[in-house]
């Protein structure tokens, strides 16, 4: 007897990301380092490879040794010193989102992460020693081979946080969550289709109000609400692309223009009230 396809749930997710990686620092640690807030849609991703590390933010000071990952938000200013006189390198970079999920994810990262990667899973622990490779012994083609791996180091930290269910609330934690998971998939796929609260719960294999329940623990949001804060960040994107109304509307799942344009609105004022 055939066994159902395996559900891919952050294939969805990372389209709606799209995400992109640039290296900041890359090396020796010799001395402390500041990194302020910004407004742009991203993760800064500090990968410690030797030594250790000291962190410092609004939330306190937290030290990690090698292999080790830090997360901050882009809205969450903080620095960063080598410690002991051992060598301390690290690969520090940021993921940017420009896709219409990104909002979405970045709701889930609140407050800063702090990861020993003493036990990651295989694939996560060879992407981390081969940047430690490369930046402990640079080599042609590194700058190439570190923007690849950095890719490479965002998806295997993603999964990390999916598998270990560390995130305890956002997207994650929902596509931790088998049912919500193929709810959540289905609709990263298709945004545009006629969903209601039934189909929703239908695809997820549960009642409606479980279904609203579970999903209301678990991403913080009712479901309608998540569904059309993904759709208005669609329909604004294809907006910022210069493909009018008509088209932001049918890409994001709008009865009309009009439609669409009242839901901009609407927007509009409550941030403004």
């Amino acid at each position: 007897m055939p066994t159902a396809p395996r559900l891919d749930r952050l294939t969805s997710l990372l389209t709606g990301l799209m995400p992109r990686i640039q290296i900041r620092h890359l090396g020796d640690l010799a001395d402390a380092a500041t990194v302020a807030s910004d407004a742009a849609d991203c993760l800064h991703l500090h990968l410690v490879v030797a030594g250790s590390v000291e962190f410092d933010s609004r939330d306190g000071t937290q030290t990690l040794s090698a292999p080790a990952i830090a997360v901050f938000r882009n809205d969450q200013a903080h620095g960063l010193r080598p410690l002991d006189d051992a060598p301390c390198r690290v690969f520090c970079a940021e993921a940017f989102f420009d896709g219409p999920a990104a909002p979405l994810l970045l709701e889930a990262f609140d407050t800063p992460l702090f990861l020993p990667m003493t036990a990651a899973m295989p694939g996560l622990t060879q992407t981390i020693g081969l940047i430690a490779l490369e930046v402990e012994s640079p080599r042609c083609g590194g700058g190439v081979l570190l923007s690849r791996a950095g890719e490479i180091l965002l998806i295997g930290l993603l999964r990390h946080l999916l598998s270990n269910q560390i995130l305890p609330r956002g997207v994650l934690a929902g596509l931790a969550d088998p049912g919500l998971a193929r709810a959540l998939v289905a609709v990263h796929t298709q945004p545009a289709a006629p969903w209601s609260l039934e189909a929703m719960a239908e695809t997820a294999g549960v009642s409606r109000t479980t279904f609203a329940e579970r999903f209301r623990d678990s991403l913080g949001i009712t479901p309608r609400r998540y569904l059309n804060a993904f759709r208005l960040t669609i329909a604004r994107r294809e907006i910022a692309a210069g493909r009018g109304l008509k088209r932001a509307a049918q890409a994001a799942g709008y009865e009309s223009p009009a439609a669409l344009s009242r839901a901009l609105s609407r927007v509009a004022n409550e941030v403004a009230s």
